[in-house]
């Protein structure tokens, strides 16, 4: 594996790999196995796999954990090698913004919700470094987690109105052992908020079951359920639960029974934010983006 920090060479560095396909994991790094599934998956269907890692600013708002967001090169070097990455591009933030970025990507509607409603600008700052990353690396294939599926509805709705000539993967979302999923931000926790925090995955994995048994007579009664739940662990603090469809994410219509809907959760444990999500396909089928 070879660590490039440049635009410059990683492009030389490419171009005698582009009579095979180019497959691509753009990270923010600190990496766990959640990323290292998106390396299997990319290993499985290109010839070369080019990992990004880069903590965005243009992501965090005033506020947000940029400055304490984990970070370790050297750990996530040796995962990546033997996960087996060819390329490894870790740019620093003035070699991706050399000067203040006057031109930034806004995708609408599928970014209003969810993680949206709460931080602003936040899916701008990942619309924008995506499409920088498209740019420099030029992949066929670019893999992402279903964990954070908004991002992926934002990132499959860029490439289809801009005709990026990029496959986005969603790839399925994993889990500890116990449940939760995995993230970065999970370092983050003490025991007894990661304790608590296996509520989220409880609730939606009762949401399946219920889903199936067809027990839910509205949107808003699942939505309701999914917080009342989520509020039996004390130390949670709700950002969202919200019922809506997939990809568009939005309110679901009547038949909502036959509609795609994404159950997504964002909650606080602390001054840890967790995101989580199922897709219920109708007909009460699961999704197979989950795992």
């Amino acid at each position: 594996m070879k660590t490039i920090e440049t635009i410059h060479e990683l492009r030389t560095a490419l171009k005698s790999r582009r009579q095979g396909t180019i497959g691509f994991v753009p990270t923010m790094g600190y990496l766990h196995q959640g990323h290292l599934s998106l390396v299997e998956r990319a290993k499985q269907e290109c010839d070369t796999v080019v990992m990004s890692i880069f903590v965005n600013p243009l992501q965090f708002g005033p506020g947000e954990d940029l400055d304490r967001y984990p970070r370790d090169l050297k750990r996530d070097q040796a995962l990546a090698e033997a996960a087996g990455v060819d390329f490894l591009f870790h740019p620093s933030v003035s070699e991706m913004y050399p000067t203040e970025p006057l031109t930034q990507v806004h995708v609408e509607k599928v970014t209003e919700r969810l993680c949206g409603a709460s931080r602003p600008g936040h899916f701008a700052g990942v619309a924008t470094v995506v499409t920088k990353l498209f740019h420099i690396v030029a992949p066929d294939r670019a893999y992402f987690g279903m964990k954070d599926a908004q991002q992926v509805a934002v990132i499959e709705q860029m490439v289809h109105d801009l005709h990026f000539p990029v496959t986005i993967v969603p790839c399925p979302t994993v889990r500890e052992p116990d449940g939760l999923a995995l993230s970065s931000r999970n370092v983050y926790l003490s025991p007894e908020e990661r304790e608590q925090a296996l509520v989220i995955n409880r609730t939606l994995r009762e949401v399946e079951q219920k889903w199936t048994q067809e027990q839910f007579t509205s949107a808003d009664e699942l939505a309701q359920f999914v917080r009342e739940r989520i509020q039996t662990a004390p130390l949670a603090d709700i950002d969202y639960a919200e019922v809506l469809t997939y990809p568009r994410l939005e309110k679901p219509g009547a038949a909502w029974k036959e509609q795609r809907l994404i159950v997504a959760v964002a909650v606080r444990f602390g001054k840890t934010r967790l995101i989580d999500n199922v897709l219920l396909d109708g007909r009460g089928e699961k999704s197979c983006s989950e795992q």
